[in-house]
């Protein structure tokens, strides 16, 4: 009991916390939370980002205090402590500290199967989202919501603030779809995963058209354009705001021959690559535990941009991508700027961005390529914006 004690006295410290910062996250209403899962054997979609405050404790050890009924856990892309590289494989496990199992949505079972839900009477999912779509947490959910409209689950959703809250970018195409680009929405959603979730489920982009019953628990305090810091990283390579920000201009150097700070202490802060050395600055990627074992160019220097004391782009910026290319072009390794043109296409979500690039065309001129889409989304967006 007295332990019990000392835990609810430290969540109430940390919900007065939040409340001083004028926010409040869906898993930190507990009034709204604790009557629909209680009495329930409830199945958490979670990973390290789900904490209740700033400096808080994980919402799975929130809900057992609580006397809350949780049978087990699915863990997305980075495990559930969050840990993992970015497409390494997940194995199913235990949580140490809590005993429960572990399932993996990652790797081949990225969705939960009907014997994985037969004695779960209720999903909850709660994971830090950055707003962009190649951020697969959100393919995650979209498969949860997927797998909870089949086997006539509930799913309860509890909302989190949108860290790069834009709506910018392609509107990706059927053809590439893809786990990082799942459902047709621009780079840039400009959604909270609440508002995402119930996007999904009435525009009928579930397979077959299927929809979820989906509880929405909004954030107070928040709104749309609101600046928004998560407090634990939301990635292994995404440690601040600063990444954060930078990200969605950032993450298609990953089907190029440009390596953008994987390795080092400031990944998506640090860009650049061996082969051309007309910037001064320089990094050597290393093998990292907690941030990449593998990365591109392991062990040889690189030489490109510093990014750190820059401002980032206020939504998407192609500005890097281009100046690189041109540079690649300049010193006759044009043809080998793409090494993966399949994979930057899947996450630009549009293969026109590429072929635009190596014409020549100017930002402007690619961003006009994509408006007409976007401004489609924009309308069907706003059927569904909470805050």
């Amino acid at each position: 009991m007295k332990i019990r004690s000392v835990l609810l006295t430290y969540i109430l410290f940390i919900s007065i916390f939040s409340s001083a910062q004028n926010i409040y996250t869906g898993a930190e209403q507990m009034d709204k939370l604790i009557p629909l899962l209680k009495g329930k054997s409830v199945g958490l979609v979670v990973n390290h980002s789900s904490l209740i405050g700033s400096t808080g404790t994980h919402l799975l050890d929130t809900l057992l205090s609580q006397n809350i009924k949780v049978k087990k856990i699915f863990a997305p892309e980075h495990g559930f402590r969050g840990t993992a590289d970015a497409g390494e494989h997940i194995s199913n496990g235990k949580d140490k500290k809590s005993g429960l199992p572990i399932i993996s949505l990652y790797g081949k079972n990225k969705k939960p199967t009907s014997t994985q839900l037969k004695d779960i009477d209720i999903l909850l999912f709660d994971i830090q989202d950055v707003g962009a779509r190649f951020f697969t947490y959100i393919s995650t959910m979209h498969y949860v919501m997927e797998a909870c409209a089949k086997n006539d689950k509930p799913l309860i959703i509890t909302d989190r603030p949108n860290p790069c809250d834009y709506v910018d970018g392609p509107v990706r195409k059927d053809f590439l779809k893809s786990f990082v680009s799942l459902d047709p929405i621009p780079l840039l959603h400009g959604c909270t995963i609440g508002e995402l979730a119930n996007m999904i489920n009435e525009e009928g982009w579930l397979d077959k058209g299927l929809k979820a019953r989906i509880t929405v628990i909004p954030i107070i305090g928040w709104k749309h354009s609101d600046p928004y810091s998560p407090t634990v990283k939301p990635s292994p390579n995404l440690p601040n705001e600063t990444a954060v920000a930078f990200y969605p201009s950032l993450c298609p150097f990953e089907g190029t021959a440009i390596s953008v700070g994987r390795g080092t202490k400031y990944p998506f802060q640090v860009i650049g690559s061996p082969d051309i050395k007309v910037y001064t600055y320089s990094f050597t990627p290393r093998s990292m535990n907690g941030f990449d074992k593998n990365p591109l160019y392991k062990d040889r220097k690189c030489f490109g941009n510093n990014l750190r004391n820059i401002n980032p782009p206020k939504g998407l910026s192609l500005q890097y991508i281009i100046s690189y290319y041109k540079e690649y072009k300049k010193n006759g390794k044009g043809n080998s700027f793409f090494t993966r043109p399949k994979w930057f296409d899947t996450l630009m979500g549009d293969s026109l961005v590429r072929k635009m690039i190596i014409d020549g065309a100017d930002e402007r001129q690619i961003e006009a390529s994509w408006e007409g889409d976007l401004n489609r989304y924009k309308e069907i967006r706003n059927k569904y914006l909470l805050y």
